[in-house]
């Protein structure tokens, strides 16, 4: 299994409107693309929040040619709607991450 895992740090004056609209709009479009098993929204904590708060998102999937295939047939598209929208206010790194063991 690969988690894809973006964290983005949001400027705290638009934190309520980008969590409605990953929620709302950003999540439920990347899972509609298929690809995903499942997703996880995480808020990290125990951080110096005064130049922004830090979110976590992480989106299973089986493997690498599924990943493959969202960042060339998906991610463009959808990174770009949400720079767009918030252009300025957000700082975001992507990682992958292979998951070796995992309780049941």
């Amino acid at each position: 299994m690969i988690l894809y895992n973006v964290t983005v740090k949001i400027d705290p004056d638009i934190q309520e409107d980008w969590l409605r609209w990953m929620q709302g709009t950003h999540i439920p479009d990347v899972m509609s693309t298929g690809l995903f098993l499942e997703y996880r929204l995480n808020r990290l904590v125990g951080l110096d929040e005064s130049d922004g708060i830090t979110y976590a998102v992480q989106y299973a999937c089986n493997d690498m040619a599924t990943m493959h295939r969202y960042q060339v047939q998906h991610a463009p598209r959808l990174q770009e709607e949400h720079t767009s929208r918030y252009q300025g206010k957000f700082v975001a790194f992507r990682t992958l991450m292979e998951v070796i063991d995992q309780s049941r």
